[in-house]
């Protein structure tokens, strides 16, 4: 049986997590053993994620799978592959209609069977539910932090990371542009016009350098998404 085996992994940290490149190849080797497999070649894709399926190896893959040279395809993980149940529905129907088994070794799945496609399926389902679930708890653990005043991220403009290294707090200074700033434009002055007032006024950007029509509005759409999210946390 020929077989093509497939290799991912996204970042270095995920490497080093037991998924490395060797490791998912050291894998589908076995299994190719086990199973009497011919395995021609294996296919590597790193530094990629599994978001998508517009990768140069995967890419590749489904030539060969297209072109009816392959048998199988092995892979360590189903996560390796895809992580998105759309996309990997898309790839059982594709493999299905040019007859070519995919076996997942961390899973101990085959397609070769109609039970085997369901369990690769539904498992699918349960790693794009974990990928999404672990995106809420992130969101949600981030507005916990913003709505204590912890630092998140770059800080915004106006405020300083506190003594503490934990929380901000607000910065003199950039307050004091700040307010410069929104009286200028709520009197209906240009962005042009607001940077020279700041620079006749002793202002200065946060990196010591002197206005201009650019920073004016990054710091003016900054403001605007700084105090929705102020209003919010206080609703």
């Amino acid at each position: 049986m020929k077989t093509i085996g497939y290799v991912r992994v996204s970042t270095d940290r995920q490497a080093e997590q037991g998924v490395s490149l060797e490791a998912q190849e050291a894998k589908i080797r076995a299994m190719a053993t086990v199973q009497g497999a011919d395995l021609i070649d294996v296919i590597v894709d790193g530094g990629e994620s599994a978001k998508s399926l517009n990768r140069p190896g995967l890419q590749r893959l489904l030539a060969l799978v297209n072109a009816g040279t392959i048998e199988a395809v092995i892979v360590a993980k189903l996560d390796r592959l895809t992580r998105s149940v759309k996309d990997l529905c898309g790839l059982l129907e594709l493999l299905e209609k040019r007859k070519v088994a995919l076996v997942s070794v961390a899973e101990s799945l085959d397609t070769g069977s109609a039970a085997g496609r369901l369990v690769i399926t539904i498992m699918g389902a349960v790693s794009q539910w974990e990928r999404e679930a672990i995106g809420e708890r992130t969101r949600d653990a981030l507005q916990h932090k913003r709505s204590n005043g912890e630092c998140v991220g770059n800080i915004e403009f106006g405020y300083r990371l506190a003594a503490d290294g934990v929380h901000v707090e607000a910065n003199p200074s950039e307050q004091a542009a700040l307010a410069a700033i929104r009286k200028l434009r709520d009197s209906g002055h240009s962005l042009r016009r607001i940077a020279v007032a700041l620079n006749d006024g002793g202002h200065r950007t946060r990196r010591g350098s002197p206005w201009r029509l650019e920073s004016v509005a990054r710091v003016i759409n900054q403001d605007a998404v700084g105090r929705q999210s102020r209003v919010v946390r206080v609703a």
